[in-house]
């Protein structure tokens, strides 16, 4: 880094949101529309967006990813003491969505590998209770669908891809969040193209279509009333505000006119940090990502596993000392005090608790350019030396 030293130079931080530069025109045109509420005209171009994109049958444009996962709970049909089955390694609200419906979390253990569900766990976990399937799709990479969705029909079970990291991720030739029963889409501030906070619904059974739009609607029959298919709406069903305000929707828009620019400099970003990493990885000081060859990841993280978990806080502190944010990611959902409350462990997880005790995220967004990713290169190549790194255990 020359004679610059570290602390002179400037904060590298783990996200940066980035405006495509057309978000204040679009609100200013919904501002100016007098339509402020959900399901405008931006909200309806951004589901119609998804529909297109995914193939489905209808999008709903939500206030989150949590709110969207709560509305997949809703449509599940669950009761209280059915058992819905999910990684341990997860954002809190997979869980708490089916949580509130009554329903017990099931937890099992990740892959090794790609750090997603093990469809091996997924069988053993299945009980006469199982209603319902939850996975994630981490850092974008598309768990292995096919084995999931014939377990699913096995066992007469509902699949809910939680997508929050997956736009536009693949498997096979098929767009994550299009394969399962219904999907769930994140556009918080830290993803791909976001509005802040939001999310979608994706809803590829065409039969739960009408119900869904019951239950975004505050479990009213609002929707066919505005299309007018009736003359006036009534309370049908149980539902919530689930409906993402028009403005948020605009400024959403304006991102997702540019996702596959957007993911093509994110992928190119990660192919980059993998390509200067790899020298670590010989030499048995890091773990990087593994994306299979079947899949096509979205670009939205990259991480690192460190040899031991003793490491990482020392690794993060290094990091940190040179002017780079990383993170670390999910502590275990089945060790949590609300895991050991309202769900359980179907067996033994010890990928899930050695892998989230090893990893490490980057700084990853767009506009981070070729000077910081350099920089923060460079600073991981300097920390990892100040560790005391032996080389690395297999997760």
């Amino acid at each position: 880094m020359g004679s610059v030293p570290w602390s002179a130079m400037p904060i590298i931080p783990f996200n940066r949101p980035r405006l495509q530069g057309v978000e204040h025109d679009y609100i200013d045109e919904a501002l100016a529309s007098g339509k402020l509420s959900g399901n405008g005209r931006f909200g309806q171009r951004c589901a119609r967006d998804l529909e297109e994109r995914l193939g489905a049958p209808r999008a709903l444009i939500t206030p989150s990813c949590t709110a969207a996962l709560e509305m997949a709970a809703i449509l599940c049909d669950l009761r209280p003491g059915d058992e819905v089955i999910m990684p341990s390694f997860t954002f809190v609200s997979t869980a708490n969505a089916f949580a509130l419906r009554g329903a017990i979390p099931v937890f099992v253990d990740i892959r090794s590998d790609t750090l997603n569900i093990d469809p091996d766990m997924i069988e053993i976990a299945v009980t006469e209770r199982t209603r319902a399937l939850v996975v994630v799709h981490y850092g974008g990479v598309a768990c292995d669908m096919d084995r999931i969705m014939a377990i699913a029909n096995r066992y007469g079970l509902m699949v809910v891809e939680d997508a929050a990291h997956s736009l536009p991720g693949m498997w096979h030739d098929r767009q994550l969040g299009a394969i399962g029963h219904l999907a769930t889409f994140s556009f918080h501030e830290t993803k791909n193209v976001h509005c802040g906070e939001g999310g979608a619904l994706v809803v590829n059974e065409a039969n739960l279509v009408a119900r869904a739009e019951i239950v975004q609607e505050k479990g009213t029959n609002r929707a066919q009333f505005f299309r007018g298919d009736i003359d006036k709406y009534t309370w049908q069903d149980v539902g919530s505000s689930y409906l993402l305000s028009e403005v948020a929707a605009a400024f959403l828009w304006a991102q997702l006119e540019h996702l596959d620019d957007v993911t093509a400099e994110r992928r190119a970003i990660w192919a980059s940090y993998h390509d200067a990493l790899g020298d670590l990885e010989l030499s048995g000081l890091v773990r990087r990502p593994i994306v299979p060859s079947d899949c096509a990841h979205s670009g939205h993280l990259y991480y690192l596993l460190l040899p031991e978990p003793d490491l990482r806080d020392g690794f993060i502190d290094a990091l940190r000392a040179r002017g780079v944010q990383a993170v670390f990611h999910y502590v275990p959902l089945h060790s949590s005090p609300a895991g050991l409350k309202l769900g359980r462990a179907a067996d033994r997880l010890p990928v899930t608790e050695d892998a989230s005790a090893r990893l490490v995220r980057l700084p990853m967004w767009s506009g981070l350019g070729r000077y910081r990713l350099n920089r923060v290169v460079n600073a991981v190549h300097e920390a990892i030396a100040t560790v005391d790194a032996a080389p690395v255990a297999s997760v």
